[in-house]
């Protein structure tokens, strides 16, 4: 078995935790409200804006062997570079406001998500970073394309008010594929275990994200 397959096989309890989020959970059931959809964006501006600084940090941290996992971080830090943007985009397209949405402040969740991957790196195996990047990429590809169309059938948007969602949904497809084969190369069980660590760590903390969001209607 390849580490890629060890690492779903072996995340798939923490995986179930965030798919029970109740935000989730009603969101697949079609009851979604703008209100909740607006703080998701908020909360998902708030960790994607750091996708590439941590992507950097852990490169910069990487050993001299391990200049094809820095490589890998370019063409990864290409493709993520100013999603940010585009969901500052989306939260004005679904009648919310750009600026103060750049200006607000993360749910308590959210911040501990985003500190726990800096610490991970700075302090611990910076290849845990592969932990989010699992966690993050993997539920796109099963969720985003099918819980944007749901969110805009219900709230009537247009469509670029789910840039975001619509394309992780896509680009996630092929960097799954990509991940696969990175994950597949790393066999020191050292680095192994630092990435499943992060993951099982990634999925509590982004399932409790998504628990934070509000869950009464408006």
């Amino acid at each position: 078995m390849g580490f890629f397959d060890r690492l779903s096989r072996e995340t798939e309890s923490q995986r179930q935790y965030l798919l029970s989020a109740p935000a989730i959970q009603a969101c697949q059931r079609g009851e979604v409200t703008r209100e909740r959809y607006l703080a998701f964006l908020h909360n998902a501006y708030h960790h994607v804006r750091h996708t590439v600084p941590l992507m950097m940090a852990c490169g910069a941290r990487l050993r001299d062997d391990q200049e094809w996992v820095r490589q890998a971080l370019t063409e990864y830090i290409a493709e993520e570079y100013g999603h940010h943007e585009w969901i500052l985009d989306d939260i004005a397209a679904t009648g919310g406001d750009r600026e103060a949405a750049r200006l607000s402040t993360p749910n308590f969740e959210t911040e501990m998500l985003v500190a726990y991957a800096y610490d991970s790196i700075q302090r611990g195996n910076p290849l845990s970073l592969f932990g989010m990047v699992w966690v993050l990429e993997g539920t796109s590809v099963s969720l985003a394309t099918p819980l944007a169309d749901l969110i805009r059938e219900t709230l009537s948007l247009p469509a670029d008010a789910c840039r975001y969602l619509y394309s992780h949904g896509a680009l996630d497809q092929d960097h799954l594929k990509f991940f696969a084969g990175l994950m597949n190369r790393i066999e020191d069980s050292a680095d192994q275990q630092a990435i499943l660590h992060a993951a099982r760590r990634m999925y509590r903390l982004y399932g409790d994200m998504f628990r934070s969001l509000p869950m009464e209607a408006s």
